[in-house]
């Protein structure tokens, strides 16, 4: 079996150490959500990226 019992913890610091490309992730993510659902769940979708932003330590600019 492999151990993947530090890969969270590098996925955390990864993080706390990029939080421009978390948010940049977060932003993408968003848009292909919106994407292919044109854009009829937009507010949903904002509110779920505020969520992982909080979640994740993204800064929040759009």
């Amino acid at each position: 079996m492999v151990d993947i019992g530090g890969l969270g913890d590098k996925a955390k610091q990864f993080a706390e150490d990029n939080p421009d490309k978390v948010d940049q992730g977060i932003d993408k993510a968003g848009d292909a959500v919106d994407d292919r659902t044109g854009g009829k769940h937009a507010e949903q979708v904002d509110k779920g990226q505020d969520a992982a932003r909080n979640k994740f330590g993204g800064n929040g600019e759009q």
